[in-house]
């Protein structure tokens, strides 16, 4: 089958998923969780899962890569701080894709809704959480607090996957005192990472529909632009309300799979 061998109204609606989905990802994360649902009900039942999942690396890289070079530009991150956190998520998404191969995921969807769920009420009762930004360590405190996240957010994303960018973000306002801002910055280029990583590894096994992924990729990016530039202008308290609302679409949809799992 080709790739684009799909009926025009499909094509266009996954299109605009794509860009919608760019734009959500470059202002807090969470972009898979509006474009991985449409690839899975517009493509064909018998494409393959990893076919599905190669595609979706695919289109959701150009916004990530767009989103990282206008925050690079504008926001300047210290990138004594991204560089660990950079190598570490590189590492830890190729442990969590050889940790997919034997661990059932089933068991994880439970605790990721759970996990998400406290994210969203911690942050939700702290208002002022993320609006200014002052480190909470130095040296090599810091920078060792860094490596973990990078480390733990990536290894849950090669073997998992939804909400990686929410929970980089998090994670680096919370524990290393970063404004939401300055954290998406740092999370969409640790995010890249591990999305290169992801394409390298579907690329070589062939779970790529390029001129789909390609195509999608072109609004993926438009998006992307649009909403790194949207978040810089608009600033911390902006970036909160959107990580507010796409931690809330997270939850529901882990409820979802979860209840289905069990009913």
């Amino acid at each position: 089958m080709s790739s684009l061998d799909l009926p025009l109204l499909t094509l266009v609606l996954l299109v605009a998923t794509a860009f919608v989905a760019g734009w959500v990802d470059a202002v807090v994360g969470g972009g898979g969780l509006i474009q991985l649902p449409a690839l899975l009900i517009g493509l064909p039942a018998s494409t393959p899962p990893a076919a599905v999942l190669g595609t979706n690396k695919l289109s959701s890289v150009f916004g990530t890569a767009t989103s990282s070079l206008t925050y690079a530009v504008k926001i300047r991150p210290d990138w004594r701080t991204v560089l660990p956190l950079v190598i570490a998520a590189g590492a830890g998404a190729a442990g969590g894709a050889e940790l997919a191969k034997y661990l059932p995921k089933t068991w994880f969807t439970p605790v990721v809704l759970v996990a998400l769920v406290g994210v969203g009420v911690y942050t939700w009762r702290r208002p002022e959480l993320g609006l200014t930004s002052t480190r909470k360590h130095q040296g090599s405190a810091h920078y060792g607090r860094t490596a973990l996240i990078g480390l733990g957010v990536g290894a849950y994303d090669g073997f998992l996957g939804p909400g990686t960018g929410s929970f980089f973000v998090i994670l680096l306002v919370s524990v290393l005192g970063y404004g939401f801002l300055e954290a998406s910055a740092k999370a969409k280029l640790a995010n890249l990472t591990t999305n290169i990583s992801a394409i390298t590894v579907f690329a070589l096994h062939g779970s790529v529909l390029w001129k789909l992924g390609l195509t999608m990729g072109a609004a993926n990016l438009l998006g992307g632009l649009l909403g790194s530039r949207m978040a810089i202008r608009h600033g911390n308290g902006f970036v909160r309300r959107v990580f507010l609302v796409v931690l809330a679409g997270l939850i529901l949809k882990l409820a979802y799979d979860t209840a289905r799992q069990f009913l």
